[in-house]
């Protein structure tokens, strides 16, 4: 199988995330996306976080539907740190035979040096998917400079502008402005009803 590994806090889970993986599944041919929620990301050590039980909860309300979407427990169920290259690395582990495709955005891709092991991350993947926008235009001589092979790794996703995120998401709920329609319906009710991202 062709496996994509979506990673991220999802807090919360919004629109854009939900068309931005299906886009990456169409584009690459995935037969399944595992959304890999991270409990104790490395890079967010000084954001507060909603507990890992509410954002597990509004995945699975998120992708609720989709059988290609799959709430993965990897990071959830190992002790931190959370490294993509560890992640990536048990999956192959457990399923041998499988493709596996990591998702990121080209924020992530121009910071790609500064991860836990770079190069062996590249190795272990079998393709990299970076989902860009349509003005962007990346170069990745540099890139291609500091982690080998990476190159022939890299698909580019051409993705909606999706100007949603999940910190402007938690200042409209903490502020009492809109938010209802940047996310589903149900998680809209659930973070409602579970009072979350409230001063």
């Amino acid at each position: 199988m062709r496996i994509g590994i979506f990673g991220g806090t999802f807090d919360p889970p919004h629109i854009g995330h939900l068309i931005l993986a299906e886009d990456a599944r169409e584009q690459l041919g995935l037969d399944q996306i595992l959304w890999v929620l991270t409990p104790f990301p490395p890079h967010k050590t000084m954001q507060k976080i909603s507990p890992i039980q509410d954002r597990m909860s509004m995945v699975l309300l998120a992708i609720a539907g989709n059988t290609k979407f799959i709430l993965s427990r990897m990071d959830i169920d190992r002790q931190p740190p959370h490294y993509a290259v560890d992640t990536v690395a048990l999956l192959l582990e457990k399923r041998p035979k499988d493709e596996i495709f990591y998702l990121m955005g080209a924020d992530s891709l121009d910071d790609l040096p500064t991860w836990h092991e770079p190069q062996r991350f590249v190795s272990l993947c079998h393709g990299i998917g970076v989902m860009m926008r349509h003005d962007e235009a990346p170069d990745t001589s540099k890139l291609e400079f500091e982690i080998a092979g990476l190159s022939e790794k890299l698909q580019f996703l051409w993705t909606p502008v999706i100007e949603i995120s999940g910190s402007d998401i938690r200042d409209r709920v903490a502020t009492g402005k809109p938010f209802r329609y940047l996310v589903p319906d149900k998680i809209h009710h659930y973070i409602l009803n579970h009072k979350l991202y409230q001063p």
